[in-house]
């Protein structure tokens, strides 16, 4: 990434930010600083990144904005709004308004979908294009659902300000969610045939790191979320081989982790379980750093993964949460005791027992259970119900080689 792109993407959310609240139209101002961002990718690599690049985006975006409203001939009656809405010159001020941006980005009346596209589109810098090709969606729905969007702000009434403090919890959990929701799909693609979505999930990391640094985090829950995000970025490297195949945890090149996010993820979720109180992020944290600190499956302390998940049951029970659990325990305990609890498990919940994860350890464990036919039809039904291609052909080829070789 070159200087002018970086600051480009470093400066694009304040800069919207300050049009947000100085002329209220949300839509009509993003609009403007896009132009004026075209206008600095052909400008500040010839030119040089200028000493301000977000007072020079919202000047240029400023007139932009100015320029519409009085060309628009629909709309002559908005001419004397637009020289009275004109400020008088004035430096742009030195708060970062890119925390207010996330939280309007998130906006109660909006849906998760609408909440993690118009976060990525106003706050992340992503095009429309980009925003298409991240989720797997068409471009036109993609514009559809950030139009809406900026409809139902606008519709709304909502000011351009930060939540009152009976909001605020609210809002900042919301936005955790919509980051989370970003990552996981950026780290393991929900289909295609890429394993991963680097660019995706960077801008998650990226994203949330503006937020621990602009959010009060009382509750922990933001560094927590950073924490966690490191911690299983970390991984990457070694999760896909030269030619993209998936690579499970217990066969990856631990050489190939990288080293200084764990160091940097491990610090954050040590100070925050020291200093707040437990909260979900921070727990899911502490269970990749216990993978992250060990140098192999086998001498993990998956005594202390097993505990973590049970408090994490307690905290935000859920699926996902309930088959980590079963991994952690047949770990302990062995395969015949995971496989009850999933057996269990599965009786309690129709999502567990349809999604393609829950066959894929019901395969690894009726594997290690010596079980190795029925680990084969397990292996080739997670192969069935699963988008992504790198697993799939993993679970396939496990699915096979069982068939052919029951004994090994």
């Amino acid at each position: 990434m070159t200087d002018a792109v970086r600051a480009l993407r470093d400066a694009a959310p304040s800069a919207l930010a300050v049009l947000v609240r100085r002329y209220g139209d949300f839509a009509a101002c993003e609009d403007a600083v896009q132009e004026a961002l075209i206008a600095a990718s052909a400008q500040w690599p010839r030119d040089g990144v200028p000493d301000s690049p977000r007072a020079w985006l919202v000047q240029v975006a400023a007139r932009r904005y100015i320029d519409q409203v009085r060309s628009d001939a629909a709309r002559r009656r908005r001419e004397s709004r637009a020289a009275e809405l004109e400020p008088p010159p004035a430096p742009v001020p030195a708060a970062d308004d890119t925390l207010t941006l996330f939280l309007l980005c998130c906006h109660p009346a909006l849906t998760p979908l609408a909440q993690v596209a118009l976060t990525l589109r106003a706050v992340g810098g992503l095009t429309t294009a980009e925003i298409a090709r991240a989720l797997l969606v068409p471009e036109a729905t993609v514009a559809q659902r950030i139009s809406r969007a900026k409809a139902r702000i606008r519709t709304s009434g909502e000011d351009f300000r930060m939540p009152r403090a009976d909001e605020l919890v609210a809002r900042l959990a919301a936005l955790r969610h919509v980051l989370y929701l970003i990552f996981t799909e950026g780290h393991t693609a929900s289909s295609g045939d890429r394993l991963a979505r680097v660019d995706l999930s960077a801008e998650a990391i990226r994203l949330a790191r503006q937020l621990h640094a602009a959010a009060p985090d009382a509750s922990g829950e933001t560094t927590g979320l950073l924490a966690l995000m490191l911690l299983t970025d970390a991984r990457r490297g070694a999760r896909a081989s030269e030619t993209g195949a998936l690579v499970p945890l217990d066969e990856q090149d631990r050489t190939r982790w990288d080293r200084a996010e764990i160091e940097e993820g491990v610090a954050l979720v040590t100070d925050v379980l020291d200093r707040a109180p437990i909260g979900p992020y921070q727990v899911q944290a502490a269970i990749a750093a216990v993978h992250d600190e060990a140098s192999s499956t086998q001498t993990t302390d998956w005594l202390e993964i097993l505990g973590l998940y049970d408090l994490l049951a307690r905290l935000a029970p859920g699926p996902m949460v309930t088959l980590g659990r079963v991994v952690a325990l047949a770990m302990v305990e062995g395969a015949a005791a995971g496989l009850a609890a999933l057996d269990r498990a599965e009786a309690e919940s129709a999502p567990l027992a349809d999604h393609h994860r829950t066959w894929a350890v019901r395969a690894h464990l009726l594997e290690r259970a010596g079980s190795t036919d029925a680990a084969s039809l397990a292996f080739a039904e997670a192969a069935r119900r699963t988008l992504n291609g790198p697993e799939q052909r993993y679970l396939a080829a496990k699915a096979e080689a069982l068939r052919i070789h029951p004994a090994g």
